[in-house]
């Protein structure tokens, strides 16, 4: 026995040349392939012309997107206060309509209380004219001895009823001394004299003339019955009141000269009559 070992030997059994042969013609084949696909590829294939890029943020877009928010916040901001002043605009407006048509009422009223102050002072110095007149005629019938006693009515009503104790209270005051603002019972004014009357049968008349004038229902003067209110003026504006007795006379409390006394309706023809009875 050897002292020397066996070592097996490590290469590849060699091939058989017809084994090589084959895998070499298969290599070739493909190889072949391959270069005919490679060579007819470029003639179909279509080539890359363009690359699309991500766009890159730089400092002048970022300034343009920072102006663009600016501008859009100072646009918001215009029409804002353009919405406050159109509101404040309106506000304005109304109120200056407000004040116009109150300056309008005021300029109205002031008008019309001049008018009335013009009507009332035309209407006493006209009441003061006939005063002076009256004055003047019964002094002159004085003199002559042709007026009839103050205290001697010269007609005796015949009326009936409340209209009866109306005129006898009337009659009754005959001589009694005229005052201003007077209710009675020695003196008297148109009015005072007239309301006094007037309550004695339970109708309570009001205080002044011009609202007397008005107090019942309008009477032609062609048609008087004794207890009418006569009246001097216009009516619901009247500056003296009478009450009509029958006979074409009337009583009245007339001016501090001749006081309450009895007339005749020419001696100072009334302007319109009402009948409360």
């Amino acid at each position: 026995m050897s002292h020397t070992a066996h070592i097996p030997s490590h290469r590849k059994p060699r091939q058989s040349a017809s084994k090589t042969a084959l895998r070499a013609g298969v290599a070739g084949g493909v190889l072949s392939t391959i270069a005919v696909a490679g060579a007819a590829g470029p003639a179909q294939a279509e080539p890359v012309t363009q690359t699309l890029e991500m766009p890159t943020i730089t400092a002048g877009l970022s300034t343009t997107v920072a102006a663009s928010a600016q501008a859009t916040q100072q646009v918001a901001l215009d029409l804002e206060t353009q919405a406050h002043e159109d509101a404040a605009a309106t506000v304005a407006a109304k109120t200056a309509k407000k004040a116009k048509a109150e300056a309008v009422r005021k300029a109205e009223a002031e008008r019309k209380a001049e008018a009335a102050a013009k009507a009332k002072a035309e209407a006493a110095a006209e009441r003061a004219s006939r005063t002076a007149e009256r004055t003047t005629l019964s002094a002159s019938s004085g003199s002559s001895g042709s007026t009839t006693s103050a205290s001697s009515p010269s007609y005796s009503s015949n009326a009936t009823g409340s209209a009866a104790s109306v005129v006898a209270f009337a009659q009754a005051q005959i001589g009694d001394a005229y005052v201003s603002g007077g209710t009675g019972p020695n003196s008297w004014d148109c009015s005072g004299l007239v309301q006094a009357a007037f309550r004695t049968v339970g109708v309570d008349l009001p205080r002044v003339s011009q609202s007397q004038s008005t107090f019942g229902t309008q009477v032609s003067l062609d048609s008087l019955q004794p207890g009418d209110i006569l009246y001097w003026g216009g009516a619901g504006s009247a500056y003296h009141v009478g009450i009509y007795v029958g006979g074409g006379q009337f009583v009245g409390a007339q001016n501090s000269s001749t006081g309450v006394v009895q007339k005749s309706l020419d001696y100072d023809p009334p302007s319109g009559a009402v009948r409360v009875l």
